[in-house]
């Protein structure tokens, strides 16, 4: 079973920022994305961005377009960040980190989450 640890999040005021990180103990050949979901105030789960491990290309979120960059570590395909910029309230919630594989939406494992909060 693969096991993901988070950390980061915290709370910060409107226009702040935040990095998330997220290391998986080891990763299967089945696994080929990371990234994160999160769940709101209103209980709803929200893709916000992934990222291949294998190649190059990332995937977000219109909401999170143009201020969130997912990356990996290089020397580590295992691990991976969130920097999150120019947060809004509308950014607060958990954050998952979460392996998919073959398809993007085929999840496989779950971290166990981060709050972010972000106050007006």
């Amino acid at each position: 079973q693969v096991q993901l640890v988070e950390s980061g999040g915290g709370s910060v005021q409107a226009g702040g920022s935040l990095t998330l990180s997220c290391a998986a103990s080891e990763l299967t050949g089945g696994v080929k994305y990371m990234g994160y979901f999160r769940l709101t105030p209103r209980k709803e789960r929200e893709w916000v961005a992934s990222t291949e491990l294998r190649g190059t290309y990332t995937y977000y979120h219109p909401s999170a377009a143009g201020r969130f960059t997912i990356s990996r570590e290089s020397a580590k395909n295992t691990t991976i960040y969130l920097q999150m910029d120019s947060l809004t309230p509308e950014d607060t919630g958990k954050y998952y980190c979460a392996t998919a594989g073959p398809r993007l939406g085929d999840i496989s494992s779950w971290g166990q989450g981060t709050q972010v909060t972000v106050s007006s």
